[in-house]
């Protein structure tokens, strides 16, 4: 039997657990398969976890029966309301645990339910680190993840190693609920990035510049970011499958807004980029990716994207 007193994680003898096979978990845990490590997996929507077990993971039904066949337990799931369910429910992960485990929840959530349950697995002689990441559905893929970590040091020292095969930068930024509030910041840069982007290309679009030769000259200078780089060709593709779903970035940006209020201190800029994916979500995309920010942008300038902008775009950078 593995022993989980260890004091790092080893392929072929640390089980690990993995909870949410979504659009990023799914990659996620598949590098650490790939790594030579068993896993045990569950998906409230079953069907996802197909492609990992038909790799070799094994099929849990509950979050509790994860818990019970693994050494370390991922969880990355969709609003904190589900991570209290998978960690903290009757036939949650904790209900499982036992002592010497860990537990990592890699969803973005609120920092004071990631203290809650660090607190709640202390007492059962269980580590709780909360490790949201950012990147997207490409970082994912490529294990090119920023992975915000909060935890105790000796717990995040010791699984490490599994956060290297899923990211390139992995920052520990102190105790528990300190990766979510790092996230929280993350957030809020993208947030007012996201609206920069997409109304510097409705300018370019009115005043008739090629779009594609345009982004050449403004993505390596000072105007440059992740998104710009990644998100606005998607943009000129007319491509708004998620990377990140824009349901799921309003519930990140509520959290930043909330925990912003109970500190007197006012985020203008956040407000604003909240109301304009609400008016996103309101246009029937909240399950498509962040950066149809567009449409909605250009429907409140009279015009479909789609149509008009995206057909003129013959030079198409890649996606």
């Amino acid at each position: 039997m593995t022993s989980i007193e260890s004091t790092s994680v080893e392929p072929g003898k640390t089980r690990l657990g993995w909870i949410g096979t979504g659009v990023m978990g799914h990659s996620m845990c598949g590098h650490l398969m790939d790594a030579g490590y068993s896993a045990t997996v569950f998906n409230r929507s079953a069907e996802k976890t197909k492609p990992l077990v038909d790799r070799g993971a094994t099929q849990a039904d509950s979050p509790r029966a994860v818990a019970e066949a693994s050494d370390v337990v991922f969880t990355i799931v969709g609003f904190p309301d589900d991570v209290r369910q998978v960690i903290l429910g009757d036939d949650g992960v904790l209900a499982g645990a036992r002592a010497g485990m860990t537990i990592i929840d890699m969803t973005t959530s609120q920092p004071s339910l990631a203290v809650e349950i660090a607190e709640a697995a202390k007492k059962i002689g269980v580590d709780s680190i909360d490790a949201p990441v950012s990147g997207g559905d490409s970082g994912a893929k490529n294990a090119a993840l920023s992975i915000m970590v909060g935890g105790q040091a000796a717990a995040v020292q010791k699984i490490h190693p599994l956060f290297e095969r899923m990211g390139k930068t992995i920052v520990h930024q102190g105790g528990p609920g300190c990766g979510q509030h790092t996230k929280m910041v993350n957030q809020t840069l993208i947030a007012s990035g996201m609206i920069s982007i997409c109304e510097a290309l409705l300018y370019a679009h009115k005043v008739g510049l090629d779009i594609p030769t345009v982004l050449k000259s403004v993505s390596s200078g000072a105007a440059g970011s992740w998104s710009l780089s990644n998100l606005a060709p998607r943009m000129l593709a007319g491509d708004f499958d998620p990377g990140f779903f824009v349901e799921h970035f309003l519930k990140d940006m509520k959290i930043a807004l909330d925990e912003a209020a109970k500190m007197n201190l006012a985020l203008p800029g956040l407000a604003l980029g909240y109301q304009l994916y609400n008016a996103v979500a309101a246009q029937g995309h909240g399950r498509d990716g962040t950066q149809s920010l567009i449409l909605a942008l250009a429907q409140l300038n009279g015009f479909d994207w789609r149509k008009e902008a995206v057909s003129t775009c013959d030079s198409k950078p890649d996606a």
